[in-house]
């Protein structure tokens, strides 16, 4: 059906589409809960911020589980590599995503307000933690990780969980909780009515200030870095190991790909744009238009990361011609073409699946909507 290089570069587009579908679709989930005890300040109002999503987050999240099953399977090696190398953050993650099933399941199994209130601050950071160290994960591409492989493929990892903190990842994690914090009050003005929606409201129009700002800020700070390019390398259209490419470091690499395709500079722009809109949409109520300009900054925002990375998937700061690329961390073609029909079959019905429920559950919860179904609502 396709050619081995043809399909490697499909399934970098596939795998970016689910991590963007997780960012839009969990994005919401992840700011309405990080934003839970300060945009909502009496039980009723938290209730019907935490009713918003309730019936929906679960499903979002298997956007992230499905990402990393298509990340095993089409790159086994940028799978090995990169949950070795960043193990800690990413327990931390799955700690702080734990509290979510069970902040939902009991924050209303008692009245008291002492423990309805600490499932509130344990949702909140289920929200703030995975949006940061998200963030801080794509910037450590960009400087690179500690690991490398040897002649015999054998890999070994360098470096602790604090080396990973550096500036620019630092720095990314900010503007990744800034555009999940902007995501989260779009949708919750969309979906509720109040002060809850007002107080969105706000969050909404500076959040959106802020991610265009930090991210525009980013694009200099990356233009002014050391990133990657391949010299050499054998045919993409064959079996490639890591070991079988020239890297070298060079100033301004990581926007080659921009620089010799113009075209793409659309998507940081509309990164940029959307982000202002979304805040603009926010001021003057235009709600539906806030939401969608915040969905499209958050895809635009990662999608600009993976065209400046490209075609480098895990750069490697130890040894530069470890680093894995779409073209050499691959699995083989035969199994590339069966995952490729898997999802022809089952992506569209997860879509329509996904659209049929978001349809059944439209409409906003107010407070008093809330009292009216004390018995049935989170």
């Amino acid at each position: 059906m396709f050619d081995y290089e043809t399909l490697k570069f499909v399934w970098w587009l596939l795998i970016g589409a689910l991590f963007i579908g997780f960012i839009v679709m969990d994005g919401f989930d992840l700011g309405v809960a990080a934003l839970l005890p300060f945009v909502a300040k009496t039980d009723d109002e938290r209730r019907v911020a935490l009713n918003t999503i309730g019936a929906t987050w679960e499903g979002n999240q298997v956007w992230l589980v499905t990402a990393g099953g298509a990340l095993f399977a089409a790159w086994p090696l940028v799978y090995a590599a990169s949950f070795s190398v960043l193990y800690i953050p990413l327990m931390l993650v799955l700690f702080a995503l734990f509290f979510r099933p069970v902040g939902f399941d009991y924050r209303s199994k008692l009245e008291n307000p002492k423990w309805r209130n600490a499932w509130d601050y344990a949702l909140c950071f289920s929200g703030v933690l995975p949006s940061i160290l998200f963030g801080v994960a794509v910037g450590n591409l960009f400087v690179g990780l500690p690991f490398q492989f040897n002649t015999a493929m054998q890999v070994s990892y360098g470096g602790s969980f604090f080396d990973l903190l550096k500036p620019f990842p630092l720095f990314c994690g900010v503007v990744s909780f800034a555009m999940i914090i902007t995501h989260g009050a779009t949708y919750l003005q969309l979906r509720s009515i109040g002060k809850v929606a007002e107080r969105a409201r706000i969050v909404a129009i500076v959040g959106g200030l802020i991610t265009a700002t930090l991210f525009t800020l980013g694009g200099f700070i990356v233009n002014r870095m050391s990133g990657f390019s391949i010299i050499d390398q054998g045919l993409s259209n064959g079996v490639l190991t890591p070991s079988m490419k020239h890297v070298v470091m060079a100033d301004g690499a990581w926007l080659h790909f921009l620089s010799a395709y113009p075209i793409l500079w659309l998507v940081p722009i509309t990164g940029v744009f959307a982000a202002l809109l979304s805040s603009f949409g926010s001021w003057k109520n235009w709600h539906w238009v806030a939401f969608i300009s915040s969905a499209k900054t958050c895809g635009a925002i990662f999608a600009t990361a993976g065209i400046a990375l490209f075609p480098f998937v895990l750069p490697s700061s130890i040894d530069a011609n470890s680093s894995l690329t779409l073209w050499d961390a691959t699995s083989s073609h035969l199994t590339l073409q069966i995952m490729l029909g898997v999802v022809v079959v089952f992506l569209p019905l997860v879509l329509l699946y996904t659209a049929w429920v978001y349809r059944v559950m439209r409409g906003s919860v107010s407070v008093e909507n809330i009292r009216e179904n004390s018995h049935n609502l989170y």
